[in-house]
């Protein structure tokens, strides 16, 4: 039996306010409020809830055999909390039905995979994933990179945080002659299973389903599933990976996307096909061959490369200047630094500087809120300017990383210590002679942790004095 797997991408980036070069030092809030929350109420107007309420009608109506996925990016989490709380509640209706799968992918929907040499990823997909189980109730075992974005580095990075499969673009130039429509696996684990986006069927819907230059206009769920029986018989999963915000914002509901949609299950049940999540076929297909990809691809452009994120050299200035810190906002533990780290990582930042021209310009210049890509990096370069001016000032230039990352976990640790003391002080349930060596035991632990709070000062002032005479001798 043929298969169907729909997974649907939801994100919106927290877009910046008008940051001038003036601004910097003076101003830290980095975004256009207004913006952001009138954008996000629009989409979940338009999108979001009628999307979410046709197709838990579609699961009630076919008795849980219409399944989808969904990876919200951490970033969307959070505006939809602040400004459209009604939708979290509609997508736990949807996790409620056991037919929708949650999957995993980088909390600020960033591009850190692509740093080979950090563990950031790792940092954020485990982040995300605890924000998926937290409010759905559901854990996460299929990852679904940024963008799409994919390598056989990539690939064992996912394999080694325990996720059982992937999805990722099903670009020509990696599959040469074969087919996106079956189950492959990972070059480099071959444990990790992989999913390949049918590009042309899934862009036929979010791209094409209104045009009416397009020679098979109008697309009818009828004809969809004709295309899909028309297939080679040994083809037996399509996947149809879009941009969740298709169904009523990029496509209106003017055109009939709904009704198309609802419509797809009823047309699939008379031609035998039917509807899986990522996490179902991976437990009950077995993948027919690897798929090598020793150069990462992404859903992005003709290409299907990351050169819509950093093609140029605007933006890969500004990708590397910003993860230079990197390992300063780590140590940080200032609440506002953290969460503006993640927010100024997001990808859509740097798909603005994009300079493509033609018809991907057109796709890039469609979603920027920027006249020119150059007005995007001006913009996110004054604001990275001003970030970068917090952290030095949390930690100065002339502070050794390493030297201070261990004096931060001795200091974690003397926190814990503590805690742990404060309980055993504290535990009343101890009979007399427990507790008076219970006691004797904290008093000695409160000595030690007394010493190396001594030890730990003394080797902070050398490192501040070292800082201040490398600043005198310069």
């Amino acid at each position: 039996m043929r298969t169907i797997c729909f997974y649907f991408q939801i994100h919106q980036p927290f877009r910046l306010k008008r940051y001038r070069f003036f601004d910097i030092g003076m101003d830290h809030y980095y975004y256009d409020d207004y913006a952001n929350e009138e954008i996000i109420r629009r989409i979940a107007e338009r999108c979001y809830l009628p999307a979410n309420q046709t197709i838990l009608q579609m699961i009630k109506e076919t008795e849980g055999k219409f399944k989808v996925a969904f990876s919200i990016s951490g970033i969307a989490l959070e505006q939809l909390e602040l400004y459209a709380p009604e939708v979290i509640d509609s997508f736990k209706e949807l996790a409620q039905t056991g037919c929708v799968e949650f999957l995993a992918e980088t909390f600020a929907h960033s591009l850190s995979s692509l740093e080979e040499d950090s563990d950031e990823f790792e940092l954020q997909v485990k982040m995300h994933a605890n924000k998926i189980q937290s409010l759905f109730g559901y854990k996460p075992t299929t990852f679904r990179n940024t963008e799409l974005i994919y390598s056989d580095d990539i690939g064992r990075r996912v394999a080694n945080m325990g996720f059982k499969g992937m999805i990722t673009e099903g670009a020509k130039h990696v599959l040469g002659w074969k087919s996106p429509n079956y189950v492959y696996c990972c070059a480099s684990n071959p444990r990790l299973k992989l999913l390949l986006k049918n590009y042309k069927l899934s862009d036929d819907i979010t791209f094409r389903f209104s045009d009416w230059s397009w020679d098979q206009f109008p697309l009818t769920a009828d004809k969809l599933i004709n295309w899909i029986s028309a297939c080679p018989k040994e083809e037996d999963v399509f996947n149809l990976f879009m941009n969740y915000e298709t169904f009523g914002e990029l496509q209106s509901k003017e055109t009939g996307i709904f009704e198309f949609l609802k419509a797809i299950p009823r047309m699939a049940e008379k031609a035998d096909i039917n509807f899986e999540t990522p996490a179902n076929l991976f437990s009950k297909k077995k993948p027919i061959d690897r798929i090598d990809v020793p150069y990462t691809i992404s859903w992005a452009d003709e290409e299907r490369d990351t050169s819509a994120w950093l093609g140029n050299e605007l933006q890969r200035s500004a990708f590397n200047i910003l993860y230079s810190i990197r390992e300063k906002v780590r140590l940080c533990t200032d609440r506002k630094i953290l969460q503006d780290w993640y927010y100024l990582q997001t990808s859509d930042h740097f798909y603005y500087m994009s300079t493509k021209h033609f018809s991907d310009g057109a796709v890039h210049n469609h979603f920027s809120p920027y006249e020119t890509p150059f007005e995007a990096f001006t913009n996110y370069m004054n604001v990275l300017s001003d970030f970068k001016i917090r952290v030095r000032e949390k930690f100065p230039e002339g502070v050794d990383v390493e030297e201070l990352n261990s004096l931060m976990k001795t200091i974690d640790a003397q926190g814990k210590i503590i805690a742990q003391l404060e309980q055993e002080k504290n535990d009343t349930t101890s009979t007399p002679s427990e507790a008076k060596a219970k006691r004797g035991k904290v008093e000695c632990k409160a000595q030690k942790v007394t010493k190396e709070k001594k030890s730990t000062a003394k080797k902070e002032k050398s490192v501040t004095s070292s800082t201040k005479s490398k600043k005198s001798i310069a």
